[in-house]
């Protein structure tokens, strides 16, 4: 688990479990490795717009729509490359973003279809672990984040989205 995610959650006091499972390399296998629902990942997706970045908490079954986030925010979000992510995230391993951007300074958005999920899982910081939370955790750790309806289901409207 990253450093920073684990003294944030014990600092905040927020009851959570960490899942172990073998080594994965996305949430896609994250979620098979663990024996859990697609539907109770939530991933993270980092946006960027000039020198601004912001995290975009989604299901992991879902397509993030860049196009409705910029319609939303009034600016011109890309996806964050590779190198920016890492510079960000440098106690993470590549492609294991917790979805906590609070914890690394950015302001989050996360998508209200999270609203429905009773469990819900994150990446930890690792490719090995995922954290638990009930959804009165997640909504406490969210704590007066923006959130709207930003992602749909991958299998639609699959020209206007960015994953």
């Amino acid at each position: 688990m990253s450093p920073r995610i684990a003294a944030h959650l014990c600092k905040i006091g927020v009851h959570f479990d960490l899942v172990s499972h073998a080594h994965s390399r996305s949430s896609k296998q994250s979620a098979a490795a663990a024996q859990l629902p697609l539907e109770k990942i939530a991933k993270a997706i980092i946006i960027c717009d000039g020198d601004r970045y912001r995290m975009c908490v989604i299901p992991a079954h879902h397509r993030l729509m860049l196009d409705r986030i910029n319609s939303h925010m009034h600016s011109h979000y890309r996806l964050a490359t590779e190198e920016e992510l890492a510079a960000l995230f440098d106690d993470c391993e590549v492609g294991a973003v917790p979805a906590l951007g609070q914890v690394y300074g950015m302001p989050v958005s996360w998508d209200e279809e999270l609203n429905d999920t009773q469990d819900i899982y994150l990446e930890s910081g690792d490719h090995e672990h995922l954290i638990h939370l009930n959804h009165g955790a997640f909504l406490e750790l969210m704590g007066g984040q923006d959130h709207f309806q930003m992602s749909c289901p991958e299998d639609k409207h699959r020209n206007m989205i960015i994953h």
